[in-house]
């Protein structure tokens, strides 16, 4: 689990680096919650993800943004946020050449910022949304959205209810052939702080279903119902 410093865009980024134990493997980018709010990178569901994909053979980074920890620069309204992020997947790419392909993760704050960037990133093929602030910030971008991806959120969310984020996540436009599937993990709150082992399971099983196939009848009934309505 190497230390990096990566060049941002207002001065160093620190962060941690996994390479992928086999040649032309997927990368994976991973995104904290807010700066103003106390995330960063060595947060439980960032550190759980990190962890996942490199159990998945992915070449993966989790970074600090702009001002948190011993990343240099001030927090920008997101704007700044975005460009840390690219910058980072760039750097991750450049050291991975041959990736296949990219996914994205965030929580929170740093799911917006994953959705951004997906839709600015045409190699991006899948992403994992976790506390997903959908009513606290605009996510009209997604107009389709292009990729596949699963949103997680506990159900005892009280800054971001579960009943909210899905009753938004539904009028989001998706892209022929690409799903939006949900996950309610019981009694988890916005940290998921005692539930990291349940919100893991359920990204496996997710990433078992679109890497190799692997049957989730929630999520075959939940597409058979997309294609049966107005998507």
């Amino acid at each position: 689990m190497p230390e990096v410093i990566i060049a941002g865009p207002e001065g160093r980024l620190e962060g941690f680096y996994h390479p992928a134990t086999e040649p032309n493997a997927p990368i994976a980018l991973i995104l904290h919650a807010h700066p103003k709010g106390g995330g960063h990178m060595n947060a439980k569901p960032i550190v759980a993800l990190y962890e996942l994909y490199k159990r998945r053979g992915y070449a993966v980074c989790r970074f600090n943004l702009r001002g948190v920890g011993a990343s240099q620069g001030e927090y920008d309204q997101g704007q700044g946020e975005l460009q840390d992020a690219a910058t980072v997947l760039d750097w991750l790419q450049s050291l991975n050449p041959n990736a296949p392909f990219c996914w994205v993760a965030g929580h929170s704050f740093g799911a917006w910022l994953s959705m951004q960037l997906l839709m600015r990133r045409p190699e991006i093929h899948g992403f994992v949304c976790m506390a997903t602030p959908m009513n606290m910030y605009d996510f009209g971008f997604l107009a389709p959205c292009p990729a596949s991806g699963l949103i997680l959120h506990g159900s005892a969310d009280r800054i971001c209810p579960p009943e909210e984020i899905e009753h938004i996540s539904d009028r989001i436009r998706i892209q022929k052939g690409a799903f939006l599937t949900h996950k309610t993990i019981q009694g988890a709150g916005h940290l998921f702080d005692d539930h990291i082992d349940e919100l893991e399971a359920e990204v496996d099983t997710y990433m078992n279903y679109r890497e190799n196939g692997t049957r989730d009848p929630h999520m075959e009934e939940y597409i058979r119902t997309n294609r049966k309505g107005r998507r």
